[in-house]
């Protein structure tokens, strides 16, 4: 695993704590590395997300933000059902057996870390909405992806909500298989909305 991957792996995790300055020395000494790739680890990790400005030219671990977060999931609400809605007339049984065979592997793989955990269920989501073919709706759902990363690593980690998620999968692809668009778009709007509203209040309540 390369420094980005394990770095990226530690703020999915929480093992370095929101609010912490990074620094490059430090960061190299405790990775094992030189500080050459650290500087630019850094920067993409900034743009990604998962890093903020500290001081004039430093990065810090972002605090999870209630309103950011709520922000994100209320665009998700609207961009993924449009895209699955314009996705679902191409979903063929091929593509249909590739998303069940990634929820099939989640089941199987429960104690899944959160970054692989992650990854899997935008495999999930990414499976079905491509076949939209619409790459500008889904370039902008897929930052917009990235940027919930952490807060959904948190979410899975602190509010033990896997399984709600990975049932509420099962669910909507079922409704695919049946030909029912409209109740699939519906439940997808309802997951966002559900594990975003579940997700505000847990970080509201624990800010104040």
């Amino acid at each position: 695993m390369d420094l980005y991957q394990q770095l990226k792996l530690d703020l999915q995790q929480g093992l370095i704590a929101p609010g912490t300055p990074l620094k490059q020395a430090e960061i190299a000494a405790r990775y094992g590395v030189s500080r050459i790739p650290v500087r630019d680890v850094l920067a993409r990790l900034r743009a990604e997300g998962w890093l903020c400005d500290h001081g004039k030219r430093g990065v810090a671990v972002p605090k999870l933000d209630p309103q950011e977060a709520e922000d994100l999931y209320l665009m998700r609400m609207h961009l993924e059902p449009l895209l699955l809605a314009r996705a679902a007339a191409n979903l063929n049984g091929e593509l249909l057996g590739r998303a069940r065979d990634i929820l099939d592997t989640m089941d199987r793989e429960p104690a899944l870390d959160a970054a692989m955990l992650g990854q899997r269920n935008w495999q999930f989501h990414t499976t079905l909405y491509r076949a939209a073919a619409r790459p500008a709706l889904f370039h902008t759902v897929e930052q917009l992806q990235r940027q919930c990363e952490r807060y959904i690593g948190y979410q899975n980690r602190n509010l033990d909500y896997q399984a709600v998620s990975q049932q509420e999968h099962h669910r909507l692809l079922d409704l695919l298989y049946q030909g029912d668009t409209a109740a699939a778009c519906k439940l997808l709007e309802r997951h966002i909305t559900t594990a975003g509203r579940i997700l505000v209040d847990h970080l509201s309540n624990r800010s104040g």
